[in-house]
């Protein structure tokens, strides 16, 4: 066996401490990982898809829940109701749902017979189901309004002679449903005073508030809540009588991989410090 010298005996030393080291430095790093995962995996994401009117509100009452529970991180999907209800139905990965009319909810829920939901979509973990707030139907028109409209009763008499026009929802989307049923309480031809070029069409009820605003058209169909977020004063509130009640229905969703944690916010929703929130900007709860 050879002898090994000072300067031989120095190397190995080195070698071996420099091993040594590296696998210290391994077994860190592999703890770090193992931390980090850990701490991600105590995190849980929760997929929210509400209606678009429910954009300031919602982001809003997020933030403070998020302050309140640093577990849990709420990310939005805001757009019209049957856009989200399209969405759902074709695998969107989604925990929570809250829309802005009853039949895109029904349309969805299981528990729900063959006329509110002829495709028997089962969706819907129907026990979470509440009505969650009311919100009412405006008309609002661009600042000054200077088509001078005064009431809905003068906006049917406008839509009659041609004079005005008007911005509304699509069919799909629940303020336009809504609007379609003002339009048949005046016994107005929807599609007549469309092609005449009086009526136009928003994919949202962002759209169609956005369009106002901007004076694109001479009046629009809205909710109370998003006139109160893009400072239009309406010059008329819809009835139950021209539109019914405008409720919108909440739920858990069956797919959802975070049930308790949507569950736990939805009930936050219902709660007091959530609902000062909702009625700053017209919402109410259901009576």
């Amino acid at each position: 066996m050879k002898e090994m010298h000072g300067n031989d005996m120095e190397k190995v030393a080195a070698a071996i401490l420099a091993g040594t080291m590296a696998f210290a430095l391994a077994g860190c790093g592999s703890e770090q990982k193992t931390d980090k995962a850990a701490n991600s995996g105590d995190k849980v994401h929760l997929t929210v898809f509400a209606a678009a009117s429910m954009t300031e509100t919602m982001t809003k009452i997020a933030e403070q829940y998020q302050k309140e529970h640093p577990n849990v991180e709420i990310s939005f999907n805001f757009d019209s109701s049957g856009t989200l209800k399209k969405q759902i139905q074709n695998g969107a990965d989604v925990d929570l749902f809250i829309s802005a009319a009853q039949k895109q909810m029904n349309q969805l829920d299981a528990a729900k017979d063959g006329k509110d939901n002829p495709d028997k979509l089962d969706f819907v973990k129907s026990d979470s189901r509440v009505d969650l707030l009311e919100n009412k139907v405006v008309l609002v028109t661009p600042e000054g309004n200077p088509k001078d409209i005064k009431n809905f009763n003068d906006l049917a008499a406008k839509l009659r002679d041609g004079s005005i026009r008007l911005v509304m929802g699509n069919s799909d989307v629940p303020v336009g449903q809504y609007t379609q049923r003002i339009l048949k309480f005046y016994n107005l031809d929807e599609q007549a005073i469309a092609q005449a070029g009086h009526i136009t069409y928003g994919s949202n009820v962002k759209e169609v508030t956005t369009q106002v605003s901007e004076g694109s058209a001479d009046a629009g169909i809205i909710y109370a809540t998003d006139a109160f977020s893009a400072k239009l004063k309406p010059v008329d509130e819809a009835t139950k009588e021209m539109c019914g009640q405008v409720i919108y229905p909440a739920a858990v969703m069956k797919n959802s991989k975070h049930q308790q944690e949507a569950q736990d916010f939805l009930n936050y929703l219902k709660g007091e410090e959530a609902m000062k929130i909702f009625q700053s900007v017209g919402f109410s709860p259901v009576a």
